[in-house]
């Protein structure tokens, strides 16, 4: 599933084509962030750092799939998820979506954002508690 375009194992890119098996149905395995980007977009190129940065803190309990949507079809599966601006970020977890937001946020807002949503291992450096659902 890692894309040679990110060197940690757990970032990868994503297009339509892939969605389904990288993104949903991996989703039930683990938890996937989506980070719904483009090139020409500032807030989008401020705010991947902080994503990876996150995933790298939290060490394979969650995972990142980039999908740029201004290659291929790909602004269809934004579509989809009814993507109105840029970047947007969505959380997957049991191949559904868990939640979302919009803009650009530091990573400790991220990094809170998904604590909302799930039970991670309150020290990052110790990663032996599986993920839920809260």
């Amino acid at each position: 599933m890692s894309h040679p375009n990110h060197p940690h194992p757990n970032i990868f890119d994503v297009d339509t084509d892939r969605f389904q098996a990288e993104v949903l149905d991996a989703s039930r395995s683990y938890p996937i962030l989506v980070d719904f980007w483009a090139d020409w977009c500032a807030p989008c190129r401020a705010l991947s750092p902080h994503l990876e940065r996150v995933i790298e803190d939290l060490d394979g309990q969650v995972r990142l799939a980039k999908l740029e949507v201004d290659e291929g079809e790909n602004m269809r599966q934004a579509g989809h998820y009814k993507v109105r601006g840029f970047p947007t970020v969505i959380l997957f977890w049991e191949g559904r979506e868990l939640s979302r937001f919009s803009g650009a946020r530091s990573r400790y807002q991220i990094r809170e954002w998904l604590q909302q949503h799930l039970v991670l291992s309150g020290d990052i450096e110790t990663h032996n508690k599986p993920i839920q659902t809260k």
